[in-house]
């Protein structure tokens, strides 16, 4: 069940990023020049990436995604956002990397 509640927690957040990504450029791709439809998707689906490729790396590492881990994908939209989550995720590969370099 709690894989069920990961699931939905991600996806619904995955579009809470496309929209708000995707609005955000409404008015830069009216100055550009870029129909807005064509600024939204291609906004949006930018941001969408960066998360969905932060969560499949993080899946690689150990084969299950924590709730920090889901957390530090999600806070790659916004750049100005470190969580503690965030840190430790990166500290941990880090680590796993170094082990992996020595043996």
């Amino acid at each position: 069940m709690n894989s069920v509640k990961n699931i939905k927690n991600i996806l619904m957040r995955i579009v809470a990023v496309f929209a708000a990504n995707g609005l955000a450029v409404i008015g830069a791709g009216a100055i550009a020049g870029i129909s807005t439809a064509k600024a939204i998707t291609v906004a949006g689906l930018t941001a969408v990436a960066a998360v969905v490729e932060k969560l499949a790396r993080a899946f690689m590492d150990d084969g299950k995604l924590t709730a920090d881990e889901i957390n530090a994908a999600f806070s790659t939209v916004d750049k100005s956002a470190q969580t503690v989550a965030d840190l430790e995720v990166e500290t941990r590969r880090i680590s796993a990397k170094a082990a992996a370099n020595k043996a």
